[in-house]
């Protein structure tokens, strides 16, 4: 699977050939730190100083090589996939052999920063359901009115919730065809591979 650039991280990471490669593996160093502990201009100002260019131009290279390695990390790609995705953009064998050991160094500790940024959602753990049937009333006396009423709990690393749900059938019919329909999906090649990367 090869990474599918934009135009603007393209441009982001031409500066790179520019300076040497000590400066880009350093760029590297900082696009781990800036995952771990987020954006500092001041690094970005002392290291355009010293390269002489703005501040700006420093900011989009390290940017565009920390969209590079998160990337590369979430979707797992292979040496051979991250080698021909960096190919195109047309750097010397140096630079390139560079991005790779980058890639390669970094990807577990790029892939453990991203599970920690990943929001931690609740999970299904029981439901309770009733359904309850209204035959009539003191102003109409034949009259069916039937509503389901779902009791949801729910799990949050120990933390137990409970959520209460009433609806009518055929709602519930819709919601049920729907997730069917998700789930009919899932099988399908092209999710299968999505999920694969994912993990």
């Amino acid at each position: 699977m090869l990474l599918d650039l934009s135009e603007e991280h393209k441009e982001h990471l031409a500066f790179l050939p520019q300076v040497d490669c000590a400066v880009v593996a350093e760029f590297g160093r900082i696009a781990v730190e800036f995952l771990r502990r987020g954006s500092n201009p001041k690094i970005y100002d002392g290291a355009a100083r010293k390269l002489n260019v703005s501040s700006d131009t420093v900011q989009h290279g390290v940017e565009g090589l920390t969209y590079l390695l998160t990337e590369s990390s979430k979707l797992m790609i292979s040496e051979l996939d991250f080698q021909d995705s960096v190919f195109v953009l047309g750097f010397s064998e140096e630079l390139n052999k560079l991005l790779l050991q980058l890639y390669l160094d970094n990807r577990k500790e790029i892939r453990t920063i991203l599970s920690e940024l990943a929001p931690d959602l609740p999970s299904y753990h029981s439901l309770e359901w009733r359904l309850d049937v209204q035959l009539a009333s003191r102003s109409l006396r034949q009259q069916i009115k039937p509503s389901v009423t779902l009791k949801l709990h729910l799990k949050q690393n120990e933390d137990h919730n409970t959520k209460v749900l009433q609806t009518d059938p055929a709602t519930l019919l819709h919601l049920i065809q729907q997730l069917e329909q998700a789930l009919e999906e899932m099988k399908t090649n092209h999710c299968r591979r999505v999920v694969r990367n994912i993990k």
